[in-house]
């Protein structure tokens, strides 16, 4: 099977500062707080404000993050799609409610959130980074609070980014949490030793990446002292250039059915779910992991959005991120128009 293209990440000494670049840049931002997870810092925050009403969430959203946090303040959805920007008249927020806002797939510019927050000042708006920790949006906000996930967007084994645009004080981690990061951290050396060929099965490392998710849901630790190390050399600006770089080819190269690019990643829209969950399974046979955002089960909990539901069941993510190289992002897309063939000709 030729190199695998998505799924987690590795660990690659290349993701860091080249030294001779100079100095390092300062994205991180100066009053923050460091989570093993997004969702623990969201938590711990939300104690911390202990608010008396309900916390707001986008309608396309992960699911598993707004049930968690329901079993600690009652939660909401309000309608907001994919490229489609909140729809204002869904959001009925009242004074000493929370909403979360969130920059989707990193493609949104927050100007509509502010003047929102401006006309709401007894409501608390936390905004929702994770897609893109490192937009304009990101490093201009005015917001109370902000947050965003890192360890799906960076390779690093855990981290949970919490700050105060506006200067406001900031909880700070609890418990500890050393053990899920270094399982996550063990997978992630296996996983490059074994891309550089060393005879280590699959299994053996995705068991550990498997097992230290597991243990870090929710997790409001302290983030590990190896994502602590490394999240400051981390070279940012070529992650993030080589993503944008890779998503634009993709998209350009596929046209139809692309949703939209920005951020780290590119999304289809397929015709129906059983076609958006049969390519999945083609792509995975051919070494190509994408992930879905967000699966919602209409029999559990859910947002209640039809449309949200119907659009997270027919759409996928393509892994285009800084490690794919000319010949991966080819393989992708190569691999998709081959999906498109053989649907056609009825194969599938």
């Amino acid at each position: 099977m030729p190199p695998e293209i998505g799924s987690e990440f590795h660990w690659d000494p290349a993701a860091l500062l080249d030294p001779e670049r100079g100095g390092l840049p300062r994205w991180l931002p100066a009053r923050r707080e460091l989570f093993a997870t997004g969702c623990g810092a969201l938590s711990s925050l939300l104690r911390a404000l202990a608010p008396t009403g309900r916390l707001h969430v986008p309608s396309y959203f992960c699911m598993g993050v707004a049930e968690f946090l329901s079993e600690q303040i009652p939660v909401t959805f309000y309608r907001h799609l994919p490229d489609d920007g909140p729809r204002w008249e869904t959001l009925r927020a009242a004074d000493g409610d929370v909403v979360l806002a969130q920059n989707l797939f990193g493609r949104e510019e927050g100007t509509a959130w502010h003047n929102w927050a401006l006309a709401h000042r007894r409501v608390t708006v936390i905004e929702d980074h994770s897609h893109d920790p490192f937009s304009d949006w990101a490093r201009t906000s005015t917001a109370a609070y902000a947050v965003a996930s890192l360890r799906k967007t960076l390779p690093i084994p855990d981290g949970g980014l919490l700050w105060s645009p506006s200067g406001l004080d900031l909880p700070r981690p609890s418990g500890t949490g050393p053990q899920a990061a270094g399982l996550k951290l063990a997978a992630m050396l296996l996983k490059a030793a074994w891309r550089d060929g060393q005879p280590i099965p699959r299994d053996r490392f995705r068991a550990l990446q498997q097992q230290g998710e597991r243990q870090l849901l929710g997790s409001a630790a302290e983030a590990s002292a190896v994502t602590a190390a490394l999240l400051p050399l981390l070279d940012i600006e070529g992650i993030r250039s080589s993503c944008a770089r890779n998503a634009q080819e993709v998209a350009t190269a596929l046209g139809a059915g692309v949703l939209g690019t920005g951020g780290f990643r590119v999304q289809l829209v397929l015709s129906s779910e059983s076609e958006r969950d049969g390519l999945l399974s083609y792509l995975a046979e051919v070494g190509i992991f994408a992930p879905v955002h967000w699966r919602q089960n209409r029999n559990g909990f859910w947002s209640g959005d039809e449309e949200a539901a119907d659009l997270a069941d027919r759409m996928l993510t393509l892994p285009v991120d800084h490690r794919c190289t000319q010949a991966d992002l080819a393989r992708i897309v190569e691999s998709i128009e081959g999906f498109a063939r053989m649907d056609l000709s009825g194969a599938l």
